[in-house]
């Protein structure tokens, strides 16, 4: 069986080689390597098609940023495996955790995997408080309107079955991709599990990107997509 694994990146040349790298040295037999470039101003894309385009099987440059659920979007209509999995490029997730996130779905115990900083014993960076509490909210809030226990809504580690994740219509552009693809598979149905995963995450020097309108956002997402009886 094949594993897509999709690398959505903005501006991450400090660590785009690394987490390539990585991927390629995870253990895991048949994989496809597509990274999705929103738009880089620093330098990504240089390397990307001067250093890494012999390591991966495919880069998808859009034209203008478009943010993470945009470069999720393309990277999932280009997907070709069996599972997806998505790797952020920023190093706070590690390839090292794909046998965790992958066997629930290759046993056919799950259709969705989802990697969870807040359980399980594996090794944590500490770091922000308030982010914590945050996102110990937004789960909280996504969970009351899912009927689902999850301790990690807006976790960036997801593993999928192909065909379902492709049957999903992603709307959100931004970082409200992650509460609306939960609502949107609670609604269908699925078998989710979640596995504790280490976390190595990064300071606003060292470049992480979302803020506290990404959290205003994810409010708006989770109810939006859990209250509109729309289409999945």
């Amino acid at each position: 069986m094949k594993v897509s694994i999709v690398i959505p990146c903005y501006n991450e040349k400090d660590t785009i080689e690394k987490i390539v790298g990585a991927v390629c040295n995870a253990p895991l037999k048949g994989r496809e390597i597509i990274v999705v470039d929103d738009c880089s101003q620093d330098g990504t894309q240089t390397l990307l098609r001067e250093r890494l385009s012999s390591m991966v099987d495919r880069i998808i440059y859009h034209p203008v940023n478009q943010g993470k659920g945009a470069a999720l979007r393309s990277g999932f209509a280009a997907a070709t495996g069996d599972f997806i999995l998505v790797q952020d490029a920023d190093l706070e997730y590690s390839p090292e955790d794909y046998p965790l996130l992958l066997e629930p779905l290759m046993s056919g115990k799950a259709d969705v995997v989802l990697g969870s900083r807040f359980m399980g014993g594996r090794p944590h960076r500490v770091l922000f408080f308030w982010h914590m509490v945050g996102n110990k909210f937004l789960t909280l809030l996504s969970n009351m309107l899912t009927n689902i226990n999850l301790t990690d809504v807006e976790t960036g580690y997801k593993a999928f079955k192909a065909p379902l994740i492709k049957s999903i219509r992603i709307e959100e552009d931004g970082f409200g991709v992650e509460p609306e693809i939960i609502a949107k598979l609670a609604r269908t149905g699925c078998r989710i599990y979640e596995v504790g995963i280490s976390y190595s995450g990064r300071t606003y020097a060292e470049g992480k990107k979302i803020n506290w309108k990404d959290g205003f956002r994810a409010i708006y997402a989770i109810f939006k997509y859990n209250l509109e009886r729309r289409q999945v």
